[in-house]
Parts: C-alpha cells; structure tokens; sequence
C-alpha cells in the first residue's frame, strides 16, 4: 500500500478511537478588557483543522532538521471524550496536581492527531553522521483543555501528548513525497531516535494574559512548562494586527512545540476576519528526546552537555478567515541552534499552511 495512504488510513484510524462520533462544542465564558464588547462563539459549533509544514514553505531553509509535519485537529465538544483520547488521563491527573481551575468543565477543548520528523544536513547517507542532529520521528495524539478566567483576562491551559517515537512510518512517508518530487531518498531512517518504536509522553501547563486589545491590535504573553519528551520551560510575547473579531484566546501560536499545536484558530464563529501575527519566546529546556533519545538506544544521541539549553524562537504569518466558515494560514517559524557544535549547530526555519473549517 502507498504510504501516504497508509498515513491517512492511521490518522483517520486515530481519530476514530479518539474521538466520539458526535459531540457539541464546549461554551465560551470570557470577557475582553475594559471598553470591549464581548465576543463568544456559538455552543452549538465545532472546527476541524489541517496543518501541514515543511521546511521546502520557508524561503533559505534547507532540507533538514525539523523537516516537516502533518496534522488535523478538532475543536469543540467532540474534543473532549473517545476510546483512546489523551483527556481521559489528563483531567484526572490536572486533579491529583491540584490545579483548582480543573474542577470546573473547561471553557475550550481541541484534540490532535499527528506526525513529525527531524533528519540531518546529509540526508544521503546510510550511516549516522556524528556531528550532525540525528533522525526522529514521534507519531502522537494530544488533548488540550483550556480555562478562561474573564476577570483578569487571562487563560489556563493543559496539554496531555501520547505517542511513539521511532516508526518507520515517518521516513517512509517522507520518501514517498521525495519520490513524487524527484528529491533524493533520507537513506538513513533506520539509524533513527527509538528506531522500531517506543512510547512516550508529555504533559504542559501554560497561563496566557492578554495585555492589550483594540479595534485593530492584540497583545498577550504566555509563559509554560512541560515534563516529557520536551522538558522545557518559555515566555512568549505574541501580537495580532487587522481586521480581528475572533476571541482573544482562541488563537495561541505561543503554545507551538515543532509538529505540535501547529497555528490552529478554533473560535467556531462564521466571521470574516484577516490579520497579520507573530511573535517572540525564550525557551529554557532541559531535556529533548529527539536529539538526546530515551531508554531504547539510538545509533546517534547528544548528551546534555553537548546542547544549547536556552533557544530563542520568532514566528510570522497572516491568516484570513470567511464567513462561510474557512480559515486560511500561513506561518515562517524558526528559532536558535539546538547544539552547540558541528554541523548541527545551525538555526531551524520552517513554513507551515493552516485549512480551518468551523461548522
């Protein structure tokens, strides 16, 4: 069977056990900042959205490093419950950490299905290349829940990833589209993080505070942490500028980790709106299993030391949504080296495209 095919059929495999066949969306219950008139999107709606990026969508990016991702994610009341859906353990253990704010149903809930890969500069050949990033690859499912207080203008949000690093999947994927496009063939696949599989997980807590918001500019800063794979903790700055008539907390590229939680506006509202966005964050991470592994060896991992434990990340983009319910995105995101030496040690930049549709 044809790879991408079999990619799909797993997504769409995914989603069934993830995801209940019918489900309302969950209800917003925020407010803006004084002298704004409140904007909530209907009970009754929910949103599907499809990421996919590449490093090929951003002008002077090679084919390397954080080489690309693919993922769809649902928004509203169909989010929140399923066979295998990651919230059926993150609720409970958001109440055994004592988060007060967990105890009361969550004002938005997103579910996501996905993958993403990372290869090296040499992608031709069929050893390890010590001194540059070794092969990864995470095949994962994520549930997002997300509190809005309206009094501070302010949000918390959880996150619970569980997935596999290691599949053959990802490579074989991305060969298939090197073969449609004439491109030479990732040799080294088998030399990957995990390679034949293992399973791991993360969990993220993040708070986000809207700073400032007019007609026309929306400004927020978010600060989170996460325990898994990617053990790191960041302040982001992010801003929208245009025509915007969306709620403030619906749209959180601030909280994008590679492949996960790609640029998705789940405010379920048929609006007509575009705007520019962007954005700044300082990462402090202590742990990335894609480039340090886990407990399976791996043909190639980095140890702590050989890391840059501060990374700087920027994004831009422009999104434009229509009333009849699509959303358009496009985003350039890139941020600092990850190792400290050798030929790994370059900046990552990649480009991403975004198809909404609430319903």
């Amino acid at each position: 069977m044809d790879t991408i095919a079999r990619l799909i059929i797993t997504l769409t495999a995914a989603a069934i056990l993830t995801t209940p066949i019918t489900g309302l969306a969950a209800g917003g219950n925020a407010q803006l900042l004084a002298g704004t008139e409140e904007k909530r999107p209907p009970d009754s709606r929910s949103s599907v959205a499809l990421a996919f990026e590449n490093d090929i969508l951003a002008v002077g990016a090679g084919d390397r490093d954080y080489t690309y991702g693919l993922n769809i994610t649902v928004s509203g009341g169909a989010a929140r419950s399923g066979w295998l859906n990651p919230s059926r353990v993150e609720q409970p253990l958001n109440r055994v950490l004592g988060l007060s704010f967990s105890h009361e149903p969550a004002d938005k809930y997103s579910l996501e299905l996905g993958v993403y890969g990372f290869t090296p500069d040499n992608i031709t050949s069929f050893v390890p290349v010590p001194d540059d990033r070794p092969y990864a690859s995470l095949v994962y499912a994520a549930s997002y829940s997300e509190w809005v207080n309206p009094e501070h203008n302010s949000s918390w949000q959880t996150s619970l990833s569980l997935g596999v690093l290691g599949l053959d999947l990802v490579g074989e994927a991305q060969n298939t589209i090197h073969d449609w496009t004439d491109s030479s063939e990732a040799n080294g696949w088998h030399n990957q993080i995990s390679d034949g599989g293992e399973v791991t997980a993360r969990y993220t807590l993040a708070h986000q505070k809207l700073l400032h918001l007019s007609d026309s500019v929306e400004i927020k800063q978010t600060v989170q942490g996460s325990v898994g794979y990617l053990t790191e903790a960041s302040y982001a700055l992010g801003f929208r500028a245009g025509k915007i008539h969306s709620n403030w907390w619906s749209f959180d590229p601030e909280l994008t980790s590679y492949g996960e939680k790609s640029v998705v506006n789940d405010d379920r509202s048929l609006m007509s709106e575009h705007y520019f966005w962007g954005g700044v964050a300082l990462k402090a991470r202590g742990y990335n299993a894609f480039l340090q592994g886990q407990f399976r060896h791996s043909a190639l991992t980095y140890g702590h030391d050989e890391l840059n434990h501060w990374v700087a990340e920027a994004w831009i983009g422009y999104t434009l949504a229509l009333r009849n319910g699509y959303r358009l995105s496009y985003v350039v995101r890139g941020h600092s080296s990850e190792v400290k030496s050798g030929t790994a040690n370059r900046n990552l930049l990649w480009g991403g495209i975004i198809i909404a549709r609430s319903f």
